[in-house]
């Protein structure tokens, strides 16, 4: 197997599966649609793939030095992903651009890949195994590679939620469809602590 190809492989594998962004994500594209949706989906990409290349040029050594860094960035993606869950359960289910209601955004999207303990682990483990020696051209042929199958990786969450706007037509559903994501990122916390 090509190395392109390899870092594609391992690319889609940590992208594609399940997640707080994607699950933020999917909920956006029920919310509000697909294009509403591309800036969390285009934030969460571009926010990645900044990680990705400053890992690959050294962050991960600084974490290595200052392992109580890595806990309190774990700690605050806990917060946040339990802030998140709270937001969806308290949600009134109105869909699309009822008040107070609004798609996740571009910074938003990029601040929850750098509170994500699952896009830090993809980053390190990735750079450790295609670009351990610091290789330039590795990394960034690697944040090429990763940035576009993490953008379409995310926007299929989006556009998967999109095709089920329709089934949501009613506050009660869109409810009962958010407080679920809310356990699913409950769950997500809940194993980021015992790991």
């Amino acid at each position: 197997m090509s190395l392109s190809l390899s870092m594609a492989a391992f690319a889609l594998a940590s992208s594609i599966s399940p997640g707080p962004v994607n699950i933020v994500a999917l909920n956006a594209g029920a919310r509000h649609g697909l294009p509403a949706s591309l800036w969390h989906v285009t934030g969460a990409t571009a926010g990645f793939t900044l990680l990705l290349v400053l890992t690959g040029f050294g962050l991960h050594e600084l974490l290595a030095l200052w392992p109580g860094l890595t806990r309190a960035i774990q700690w605050a993606g806990v917060a946040f992903l339990l802030y998140l869950a709270w937001r969806l359960a308290r949600d009134n289910g109105a869909l699309g651009s009822a008040a107070g209601s609004r798609p996740p955004s571009l910074l938003g999207g990029a601040a929850m890949q750098w509170l994500n303990p699952k896009a830090w682990l993809a980053c390190v483990a990735g750079m450790g195994a295609f670009a351990a020696d610091g290789d330039s051209a590795r990394i960034w042929l690697f944040a090429v590679i990763y940035f576009v199958v993490c953008y379409l990786s995310i926007a299929c969450w989006a556009w998967a939620g999109s095709l089920i706007r329709g089934h949501l037509e009613h506050p009660a559903r869109v409810r009962l469809f958010n407080r679920g994501l809310a356990l699913l990122l409950v769950g997500c916390a809940a194993y980021l602590v015992a790991g």
